[in-house]
């Protein structure tokens, strides 16, 4: 992790930079244009994201727990959209890139999607997984 000194090591942050690499890409080498219908379910995708995501922090403020990576849990949280899904806040991260994809108007912005679940997993998820276990 010394590579990253200084660097706010978030999820947020690596779905943000992610963003801004869909903005260029479409911009510089947007491989096929998706035209106009894009639109309306890219902010759909956005709106649905940010709607997960924000769902899901609630739930943490309700437990009195973290939401940190790599902080230690205080509780387990399985109400909600965690009754579903383990990790609906990265969920909506994907849904919000998703959208901005179709926002950008251009395939290789869409592509760029692929990237953030093994980020995420790798830099993330794994040791949260493991912190859980342990706690």
């Amino acid at each position: 992790m010394s590579h990253l000194h200084g660097f706010p090591d978030l999820p947020p942050v690596w779905a943000f930079g992610l963003v801004l690499l869909q903005v260029g890409l479409a911009w510089f080498w947007p491989l096929a244009a998706l035209g106009d219908w894009a639109r309306l379910p890219g902010w759909g995708l956005v709106a649905a994201g940010l709607a997960l995501a924000g769902w899901a922090a609630l739930w943490f403020w309700r437990k009195h727990t973290a939401i940190e990576p790599r902080k230690v849990p205080k509780a387990l949280i399985v109400e909600g959209p965690y009754r579903l899904n383990r990790n609906p806040i990265y969920t909506g991260m994907v849904l919000v890139l998703l959208g901005t994809g179709l926002l950008s108007g251009a395939l290789s912005a869409l592509l760029i999607v692929a990237a953030f679940p093994p980020i995420i997993t790798r830099r993330f998820i794994l040791g949260e997984e493991a912190g859980l276990r342990a706690t």
